[in-house]
């Protein structure tokens, strides 16, 4: 089927409601992909002009390069920075339509999703909805703590700290002020590293400057990891380096420490440690975010759903799952691939051309992941690297992976916004953005609601 077969003069008089959410009439198959991240959009770039009338769902109308949310916490980067419209991504896509609504429920027998906005049918579906921040149960934790998951979840961080560390200049109490500047990350992943290192470097080059009311060192951050290793899905060396990049910087490391509770005031660990902060930082787990009607024997560890290498959801011939809450499980990859950027891309990009096939009755073959490697930044002109067999950090690996985060930022404002700020940073560590724009107030603890 070629791309001439479709019709670039469509009108909404031609649209017809179909089950209250409108879309426009086709007699092409109708793909539904719920979830813009990586995966949702390699999907829609791969299915732009092919024979299929694709439907985009998300319940936000942006998609949201996550992997700088910690810039955008610690006042870095503006939060417009790291996010694109839906809309203008697809805009001249004539197949392709955008619908903001929350998916709730999907029955599979009918093939019908239900939203919130209203109910549409579906010929293939494609689950790509992402995780959410893991608290393994501890409702205390959850209702005390912040995740680091959306742009939401970022500008909570970042009106917590710059509300606590004004607090800290106003209270006369010395116990009290020590909470309010103590902040501790939870989870020695990528992102807990990265976060805790640009709190280092907001603690030494800003806090003297905007808070001269009281010495730097006040300010004290903890990194919580649960085992022996930071960034443990990388090599020993980008490991060491990491632990020796933050010591550098002041950050205490706590290993082999698992947090079990939080009431908004200290931090109780298996062990018996208790620190006092009133500033926690989740970033030790994810689980699957799915909607309601898929079986529960579908899904393994991390609330994930398992796949075959065609990425088709066990079970089921014409629904598909990929990026984060996809576990493609096979003889070579017995948990899934790693949840990052990188699988997710590639797995969009393969079920573009596997659904055209299958709709043409063509042969398809299995999703091999290419592994391209890993990188993390501890601050400015710190990172490490692991590409294969070549593993180096300092300030060659920083600059790699400036370059590759720039250059995977959708649109070329949001890429020179974001290069600007970083050429600001890289002289100054200036960061322009410490406004207070909204007070954030923590979610009432049960024992509160209870009163």
């Amino acid at each position: 089927m070629g791309d001439n077969h479709l019709n670039n003069n469509i009108t909404e008089s031609d649209c017809k409601i179909n089950d209250k959410i409108c879309l426009l009439d086709s007699k092409l198959p109708r793909v539904v992909i719920i979830g813009g991240g990586f995966a949702g959009l390699a999907l829609v770039e791969g299915l732009k002009r092919k024979d299929v009338q694709v439907v985009l769902i998300d319940k936000n109308n942006f998609h949201q390069f996550q992997p700088l949310l910690y810039q955008v916490a610690t006042s870095g980067l503006e939060p417009d920075s790291i996010a694109f419209p839906f809309r203008k991504q697809i805009s001249g896509y004539k197949n392709v339509s955008f619908r903001l609504a929350e998916v709730e429920e999907i029955n599979t027998e009918s093939k019908t999703i239900y939203t919130n906005k209203g109910a549409l049918t579906y010929d293939y579906l494609v689950l790509a909805t992402g995780t959410t921040t893991n608290f393994f149960g501890m409702k205390a934790v959850e209702e005390n703590s912040l995740g680091m998951k959306n742009i939401r979840d970022s500008l909570n961080i970042r009106h917590m700290m710059l509300q606590n560390l004004e607090q800290a200049t106003i209270t006369c109490d010395d116990d009290e002020r020590d909470a309010l500047t103590n902040f501790v990350i939870v989870g020695g992943g990528p992102a807990g590293v990265e976060m805790a290192g640009a709190l280092a470097e907001f603690c030494k080059h800003i806090l003297p400057k905007d808070y001269p009311e009281y010495p730097a060192s006040i300010m004290k951050i903890y990194l919580v990891e649960g085992s022996n290793k930071l960034i443990a899905a990388m090599s020993d060396k980008a490991s060491t380096q990491t632990l020796k990049y933050l010591k550098e910087l002041n950050v205490n490391v706590l290993f082999n420490e698992i947090v079990t509770d939080y009431d908004g005031k200290v931090i109780t660990t298996k062990k018996g440690t208790q620190i006092h902060a009133k500033n926690l930082i989740w970033t030790a787990g994810v689980k699957g975010q799915l909607p309601k009607g898929i079986d529960k024997v579908h899904v393994v560890n991390g609330n994930r759903l398992k796949t075959n290498e065609n990425l088709q959801v066990e079970g089921f011939n014409n629904v598909f799952a990929m990026g984060d809450i996809a576990a493609v499980i096979t003889n070579e990859t017995p948990k899934g691939h790693p949840q990052v950027a990188q699988p997710a891309i590639q797995q969009g990009r393969y079920l573009s051309k596997t659904l055209i096939n299958i709709i043409n009755k063509k042969p398809i073959k299995p999703f091999k992941y290419k592994d391209k490697g890993s990188l993390a930044t501890v601050g400015k002109r710190r990172a490490v690297a692991d590409l294969g067999k070549l593993k180096f950090t300092g300030y060659s690996a920083w600059l790699l992976w400036s370059f590759v985060h720039l250059m995977s930022i959708s649109g070329f404002r949001n890429k020179l916004f974001v290069g600007l700020n970083w050429t600001i940073s890289y002289f100054s560590y200036e960061k322009s953005n410490r406004l207070i724009i909204r007070n954030f107030k923590q979610k009432p603890s049960t024992e509160n609601t209870k009163k």
